[in-house]
């Protein structure tokens, strides 16, 4: 497990790790990339404890993914299966199972002032906070062409995953809508949603 482990995790991180799947009893699975998520935990019918991370995440974000993920299992064990999945009790387990991990050894220091912020009231994922995740997507190893949503025009087309066709609209408050070609109707995108702009 461990020589997997330095593959996806800051080499500093690997330890701390190992010891957060070996105390709470972690079947881990490396998956091939889902766009929806990064990852995933789940008590199988066994009573086995599975979480599951993205295999594209670069080591920051694997990191990050695992730890959010181990707070879902620490949170549930802790509390009961009647909390909200991204509620108080989740968000409090989070920060403690966090906090060791927000070193210079682990986390390049561009990333440590976003984390420190993002850590006082982290949100259902990193992607939702946008300085957060641009600055994750730099660390990436195969860069992508994509763009995020809030830095295309108003006006702009644009792609999904899916392959459907979007025109970029006016900000809510925190989302932005966007009218789907096809069908006319409108929708709201997270401002850094990976999109393909069409361009002319």
């Amino acid at each position: 497990m461990e020589r997997t482990l330095i593959k996806y995790l800051p080499e500093r991180a690997v330890g701390m790790c190992l010891e957060l799947i070996k105390v709470n009893g972690v079947h881990l699975k490396i998956v091939n990339e889902r766009v929806t998520r990064h990852g995933d935990y789940r008590r199988l019918a066994n009573g086995q404890h599975q979480i599951t991370v993205n295999v594209s995440l670069n080591k920051y974000r694997f990191l990050i993914t695992l730890v959010h993920e181990i707070a879902h299992l620490v949170a549930f064990e802790k509390y009961g299966r009647i909390i909200k999945p991204h509620g108080t009790e989740w968000k409090q387990t989070f920060q403690y199972l966090m906090l060791p991990f927000i070193r210079p050894e682990i986390f390049p220091s561009n990333l440590l002032p976003l984390l420190a912020r993002h850590f006082k009231n982290p949100k259902a994922s990193s992607s939702t906070d946008a300085n957060l995740a641009i600055a994750l997507k730099k660390h990436d190893t195969q860069q992508s062409e994509n763009s995020y949503v809030f830095e295309i025009p108003i006006g702009s087309i644009f792609r999904i995953h899916n392959g459907k066709l979007y025109k970029k609209g006016n900000k809510r408050v925190k989302r932005i809508e966007c009218i789907e070609l096809a069908t006319g109707r409108m929708y709201l995108f997270q401002p850094n949603a990976e999109v393909e702009l069409i361009k002319d």
